[in-house]
Order: structure tokens, then sequence, then C-alpha cells
């Protein structure tokens, strides 16, 4: 019997044999992501919770990926990408299932974090099979056109699920969310199987998350705090948007306008930054990414109409947008092969962390202080964040490497030296 890892890598001359094995079913569970989104609050509403549980309801999410974070790399290694993306798959469309049938509040907060929960499991397997399954001189443009559908799907979901409300009621956009899931379970199936063979010649046991901070604690705490930071400065958005156009009086309908032509720049941005990042380097979009949203997130306070929010939301989207994935791109150049699932497990919990801080720490500085005063610091943090991307990425040899001939034989990888790994690398770097 073939298992995860036994067979050749994936390693296509075109963009074709992904289409229907990874960005088809990437964009139907962001369909099903982007529907279920909006109804989590209503739904919660409509079962009598409060604002502050309503919105409390809604961060499990969030909470349950981090949490789904931690046991996910020694999952993803002990059985495989293509497994694991199956199993989380499940288990999101039974988290879906939950949330649809929920009598109560706590029913529902319980589907929402196995929820989260199935998209740390589901996030981590595509990120491993990607790493594994696709070339070096292509990284970028594929793992930022993954993103790039996965951004297409939470741009359509929201549509697609205000069809299903109006027939169905406020969890129609559950009932979307569950045939996407459905749909893109059924097409993991046909997920080619990468296995590169190289766990066995290290470790047979996969490593425990503790182990692997431990032993990569330098480019965790280093390049991983930009990482970190970076999920403060994107996740910040979908929070400071609407707050702000509420604090400002614009109405619901042109608030969510001005949002969706921001997510639509997402989509645009997406393959033009993978094109740089594998032609230039990562550094040439990580740092003008968290700049660009430093300065929209600054020009915010200045924001009093539609107009001007609306220039400041393009100017997010086109940061959001050409950061598409970055974060998957940069921890396949750094994850050692010998336990790349392990390593990303903790590269994905440093971004997710981020993530699920940056709205939580709004709403805490919010009840404190002026809303401006929210808007300013995730500014802050976002520049802090371009400073330590700047800082610590590794150098890019650009591919193919000029002059490098006879000393950097063909597929070697242009962000590690001979015999020494990623991480390595990287820390000798951060030492320098």
């Amino acid at each position: 019997m073939t298992s995860d890892r036994d067979a050749v890598p994936v390693a296509a001359d075109s963009f074709r044999p992904l289409v229907f094995s990874v960005y088809v079913p990437t964009l139907a569970r962001g369909i099903g992501m982007g529907a279920g989104a909006p109804v989590m609050t209503l739904t919660a509403l409509d079962l009598g919770a409060s604002t502050a549980v309503a919105g409390l309801a809604v961060a499990l999410v969030g909470l349950g990926q981090v949490l789904g974070d931690i046991p996910a790399g020694q999952l993803v290694a002990k059985v495989g990408e293509r497994t694991s993306i199956i199993g989380g798959t499940a288990v999101g469309i039974v988290g879906v299932l939950v949330c649809l049938l929920a009598p109560n509040i706590p029913m529902l907060c319980a589907g929402l974090l196995i929820i989260g929960l199935s998209n740390a499991v589901w996030g981590l397997a595509r990120m491993t099979y990607l790493a594994e399954a696709i070339p070096l001189e292509r990284r970028a443009r594929v793992m930022s056109l993954f993103g790039g559908s996965m951004r297409l799907g939470f741009f359509i979901g929201p549509f697609l699920g205000a069809v299903a409300i109006l027939g169905l009621g406020t969890r129609g956009g559950f009932v979307v969310e569950l045939v996407a899931f459905v749909i893109a379970g059924v097409l993991m199936v046909r997920l080619p199987v990468p296995g590169t063979g190289t766990r066995g010649e290290v470790s047979a046991a996969p490593m425990s998350l503790v182990a692997v901070v431990r032993r990569h604690r330098r480019v965790l705490s280093t390049l991983g705090a930009g990482v970190l930071l970076l999920g403060v400065a994107r996740a910040s958005r979908d929070a400071i948007l609407p707050l702000w156009a509420d604090h400002i009086g614009m109405s619901a309908a042109t608030a969510s306008l001005i949002f969706g032509v921001g997510a639509a720049l997402e989509v645009v941005f997406a393959y033009p930054a993978g094109h740089v990042m594998d032609r230039f380097g990562r550094g040439y979009i990580a740092v003008p990414a968290l700049a660009i949203l430093a300065i929209a997130y600054l020009a915010v306070p200045l924001t009093h109409s539609a107009q001007t929010l609306g220039v400041v939301a393009v100017v997010m989207g086109i940061g959001n947008g050409i950061s598409n994935g970055l974060i998957m791109v940069l921890g396949a150049d750094v994850a050692p092969a010998a336990i790349r699932a392990e390593f990303l497990a903790a590269w994905r919990l440093d971004h997710d962390a981020g993530a699920f801080a940056g709205p939580l720490l709004i709403g805490v500085l919010a009840t404190a202080a002026p809303l401006a005063v929210s808007v300013l610091t995730i500014g802050a943090i976002s520049a802090l964040g371009a400073m330590v991307m700047g800082r610590y990425i590794p150098e890019h040899v650009p591919w193919p490497p000029p002059a490098a001939g006879p000393d950097l034989p063909s597929g070697h990888d242009s962000f590690e030296q001979p015999g020494l790994p990623h991480a390595d690398l990287l820390q000798q770097k951060v030492t320098s």
C-alpha cells in the first residue's frame, strides 16, 4: 500500500496539474469560509447572545486555529499531507454541521471551535504539501496563487451566502459553507502524493512542538517575530475598517462596498507578487507589504468620508494582496526538510497567534481609549514588522543562480549553503 511519503515529488512545469488538485479545492474552501463568516455573529445574536458574547463566539474560530497548530505538526508528519487535508476537511464538515444545527450558544461555540481546529490541520497540511511538491524556482508564484485562490473564495462566498440566506434564513450561509467543504474534500482525494523520503533518513518519529521551538528558537523569535507582526497587521484590517466606517457614520452597505473593493485587489495582486518574490527575493514583497499596511493604518484617522476611507481601503487591499502566500513561502524556505511539518506548525503558530491577537488588541484598546489609538497602534506594529522582516529575511539568489554553475547543482535550494539546513543558515545571518 502506498503511503503519503512513498511517491515522487510533484514538479510539473506548468500550473495546469495543480488546478483541480490544489487551486479549485482551495477556492471552494475559501467560498465556504467566506459564506460562513458573516452569519457566525448573526446566528449567535439570533440565539440570544449579547453583542459582546457574539463577538467572543466568532473569536473562537481563531482560538481553535491557534490551539490546532500545536498538535497539527505531529499529525501531518505521522499520517502525511493528503490524509491530513482530507481529515481536516472532514472535521470542518462536522464543525459546520454543529453550527447549522446548534440549538443554543454553547453548541454554536463548540462548532466554531471545531472549524478553527479544522483550519489549523488543513492549513498546515496544504502548506507542507506545497513546500514538498513545488520546486524552489516556482515556489512563490504557486503559493501566492494559492493564497489568491483562497482570497477569491472569501470574496465570492458572502455573495453566495446572501442568496442562501434569502431562501433559507440566517443559517443559509452555513449551508453554503457545508456544500463548499464537501466539494473541497472530494477534490482533495485527487491530490497527488508528494512524499520526499527525507524523514526516514533523519528521524522516524515526529518531533514535538516544544522540541522544535527549542531547537529553532532563534529563527522563530527573529524572522518568526516578523511573521507574528504580519499576522497582526493583516487580521486587524477586518476589524478596523468596519469600526472606523461606523465611527464616521457610514452606512453598512457603503462600508461593505468599500471592504469588497479592497478584497478584490487582494486577488489581483497575488500572482504578480509571487513573480517578484521568485525573481528578486522575498524581501522585495515582505517589507513593502508591511510598510504599505502601516501607512494605510496611520492614514485611517485622517479619513472623514466614504471617499477618503475608500482610498485607504484600496491601499490596504494592495498591501494585503501582495502578501498573499508570503507566510507559506518564507516557511517553506527556512523549514528543515527532515522535520518540515513539525517546523511549519510552529511557524503557523507564530502567524496565527498574531492574527488572533490583532483584533483582540483592538477591542481591548477601544474600551479604554479612542478608536484612533487602536488604529495608530496597529500602524506602529505594522511598521515594526517591516523593519523586522527587512532585518531577518534570508538573502535570495535569483533563479537560476548566476555564475554558480558547477558549485550549485540544479535543484539546490538558493537559501541553503552546501551542508547547512535553512534554519542554520538563517541563524548565521541573525548572529552576523
